[in-house]
């Protein structure tokens, strides 16, 4: 009896060692990793995939700007209160010489067209910066601006001139002196006016600053000022269109040319806007935009 209870005791203890052995293996999933793998199998650290900040820098990336076959919009940026070039009208809409000329261009272009208001003062930031895409607003060409720009070729004449009250006692450039004068900020106006000998004359020694022509035609007509020196184009349309008892003088200080303006290396839209004015001459459009708004022929020459 002795002797089959001890059989019996170590035939129950070797089923429990075994069913201890085979516990590992029965608890792992069947498709968990084999632990046992050897270490040259994984991949070393040097050959991943190169982290995102290895490649191409910021500064090597390509320029955003966009070449003009593949524009889609053109904004012009301009002095809003220009006129005729480009100005306000009634009902809020941006309409004028330099408008017309851009809409038809872009028609032309096939692409989209915005008129952007911007301050005058500021327009070189606003075209470095990427805000507007050309200053198209009866700017005068300058030795600066040849510098500072891709312009285009001329598209009008202008002279910068005096405008008086019709009952003023100036009648020439001379009758400045100790006179309250006026321009525009960062206007051409304003540099002939600042580079004349007369300058150190006017009232003050320094000229009244003014953000558009508009504004300071107004100052005129309340007696505030004495005169302006201003665009000839804008001047003479000012005037007549509102029927002010102002005089513009025989005597003129500087002519000049109208032009374009895009961002420096932009000489693929410059190219491209010429091109489309030269067309634009041929048929006859320039004639008709300057019939619309100067009552003649001739005055949009290329």
């Amino acid at each position: 009896m002795k002797k089959l209870l001890a059989i019996f005791i170590a035939v129950l203890m070797c089923a429990t060692l075994f069913a201890a052995c085979g516990s590992n293996d029965a608890t792992q999933p069947a498709d968990a990793p084999s632990t046992d793998a050897p270490a040259e199998d994984a991949a070393p650290a040097d050959d991943a995939a190169p982290a995102e900040e290895e490649q191409t820098p910021a500064e090597d990336a390509p320029s955003d700007t966009v070449p003009v076959e593949e524009m889609t919009k053109l904004v012009l940026g301009l002095d809003a209160s220009f006129p005729p070039m480009g100005f306000t009208d009634q009902d809020n809409n941006i309409i004028g010489v330099d408008i017309d000329l851009a809409k038809e261009v872009c028609t032309r272009l096939g692409i989209e067209f915005e008129a952007k208001p911007i301050d005058w003062a500021t327009k070189e930031m606003e075209l470095d910066t990427g805000k507007i895409d050309v200053i198209w607003n009866g700017m005068t060409v300058t030795d600066e601006r040849k510098e500072a720009f891709e312009l285009s070729r001329s598209y009008m004449n202008n002279t910068q001139v005096i405008v008086v009250m019709n009952d003023s006692t100036i009648a020439s450039k001379a009758d400045l002196a100790d006179k309250v004068v006026a321009a525009q900020t960062d206007s051409s106006g304003e540099s002939v006016l600042m580079a004349d000998e007369i300058y150190a004359s006017i009232k003050d020694g320094a000229h009244k600053q003014y953000a558009d022509y508009v504004t300071a035609l107004n100052d005129l007509a309340l007696g505030r000022i004495d005169a302006i020196v201003m665009d000839e184009v804008v001047a003479r349309y000012y005037i007549e269109q509102n029927a002010q008892p102002m005089t513009v003088l025989e005597e003129t200080l500087s002519p000049e040319e109208y032009a374009i303006a895009a961002k420096k290396g932009r000489t693929d839209l410059i190219e491209a806007i010429d091109k489309t004015l030269d067309e634009m001459q041929a048929d006859g459009t320039l004639d008709k935009i300057s019939l619309q708004w100067f009552g003649k022929e001739g005055m949009i020459l290329r």
